[in-house]
């Protein structure tokens, strides 16, 4: 079973959600919270595999709610809700651990995707949520070749460095170059970050899963 928190401020909002997704066969949601102090007292109690975390939260706001969370919790995976995310709270949310990038307003079948997606340990961004776009001279600046683009590909669908070196016919220590390339040049600190920006550049497809 995959533990789900629903950390969402507008009650209606985070009750249906907690209903529709506690009513999955593979899934276990308890009560809604609407804070992250809520969040944090109720994933010492229930630790969860999944959080749904909404940015904009009273008090403490979902970055930092985020952070807090992975440092008691290491294992679980932070799905971010937002309506209108910048890229400087997408970079926030990256570096305090977040795992996917969730409009909203997505389909309810898009939220199970991304819980069950993340909890694999994949990583997912929806377009939608990549409000800020940059001239197509700039999305062509990059300078990935196409074996970074392949090695890219295949990190933003959750693959480790050896999975991706045997699925590419390369060795461990190339694959690893090739990563630390794709860093440097779309000025990332982590791979989730690189997803992030490649995709908000347009050279990831819409979503990854």
């Amino acid at each position: 079973m995959i533990r789900v928190l629903v950390v969402e401020d507008q009650r209606a909002l985070a009750d249906a959600l907690a209903i529709a997704i506690g009513a999955q066969p593979d899934l276990d949601c308890g009560d809604a919270v609407g804070s992250v102090d809520e969040a944090l007292r109720e994933a010492a109690r229930r630790p969860p595999s999944v959080v749904l975390m909404d940015i904009h939260l009273p008090g403490t706001d979902g970055i930092e709610g985020t952070r807090l969370l992975k440092a008691a919790h290491p294992s679980a995976r932070v799905v971010v809700l937002t309506a209108d995310a910048t890229p400087d709270q997408l970079t926030r949310a990256v570096a305090a651990g977040a795992s996917a990038f969730l409009a909203k307003h997505s389909a309810f079948a898009d939220i199970l995707t991304a819980i069950r997606t993340t909890a694999t340990g994949k990583l997912l961004v929806e377009e939608s949520t990549l409000t800020a776009r940059l001239p197509q001279r700039q999305r062509n600046g990059c300078g990935l070749t196409r074996r970074e683009h392949e090695v890219l590909a295949l990190l933003a669908q959750g693959h480790g460095l050896k999975a991706i070196a045997d699925r590419l016919v390369l060795s461990r220590h190339t694959v690893r170059g090739h990563v630390k390339s794709v860093l440097v040049k779309l000025g990332a600190h982590s791979q989730l970050e690189a997803v992030v920006t490649a995709t908000r550049l347009g050279i990831l497809p819409r979503q990854i899963t």
